[in-house]
């Protein structure tokens, strides 16, 4: 036709540019798709969740309450306290098995070798699971320290002890757990229907060798520490 312009053919690279650009866009899409279908990041929220909860399990078994024993505990109580943040939430219902005493590595813990005729012994209980998730009974009443001198057994912490609870918790595989605070001994001898009386015997001194032992959830310490008085 005349005073037609003939039409001009496209390059082969403005063809290319073409197809890339297209493929670029339908990947897109298609990734877009994929990310409302798939959803990644609830996986990683249930991750997270999931080692909130592991955490929040160790956590609540990091310390265990502390009995009363008719004497001043290290902060100055003679309740079970306990530190608050770490302490097993009683009532709680437990999933796994009851601990194997097998599995559990009981120790009892001094706060120092050796007590001058001032200082008043503190005791501790600690404990290792080395055996899966296990339940025990860490309450004030399945816990018991005793000092023997010999055969002598000089004081029990059982004997005055006022209001035992029950607390069945959940330890984890592989946790240790110790006392919220330490249990004072102030030196005297114990026995039941003595418990308010001030004139207790009191433990010798002058170098004189004593054993704590100690017992949680049914569980004997593994070995006494020995300590000593002056």
């Amino acid at each position: 036709m005349t005073g037609t312009t003939p039409r001009r053919r496209q390059s082969p690279a403005v063809y290319r540019r073409r197809r890339i650009v297209l493929l670029v866009g339908l990947l897109v899409i298609a990734g877009v798709i994929w990310l409302l279908i798939a959803q990644p990041w609830a996986g990683a929220a249930d991750e997270k969740a999931t080692n909130d909860d592991t955490s929040t399990k160790q956590n609540q078994t990091q310390s265990l309450p502390v009995p009363s024993s008719g004497a001043t505990d290290a902060a100055g109580s003679t309740g079970g306290a306990t530190d608050g943040a770490g302490t097993p939430t009683p009532g709680a219902t437990p999933t796994a098995l009851p601990c194997v005493a097998s599995d559990i590595a009981v120790q009892a813990v001094t706060s120092a070798d050796t007590y001058s005729g001032d200082d008043s012994p503190q005791f501790t209980i600690k404990l290792t699971n080395n055996g899966p998730d296990c339940t025990l009974n860490v309450g004030t009443s399945g816990q018991s320290f005793t000092v023997t001198s010999g055969d002598d057994v000089w004081w029990r912490s059982t004997d005055c002890q006022s209001e035992p609870s029950d607390m069945i918790v959940t330890i984890a595989a592989g946790q240790t757990v110790s006392s919220a605070a330490p249990l004072a001994w102030d030196r005297t001898r114990s026995a039941v229907g003595t418990c308010a009386d001030e004139t207790r015997p009191r433990a010798p001194g002058g170098g004189a060798s004593y054993n704590l032992s100690v017992e949680i959830g049914g569980i004997p310490s593994t070995q006494p520490k020995q300590f000593l008085l002056y």
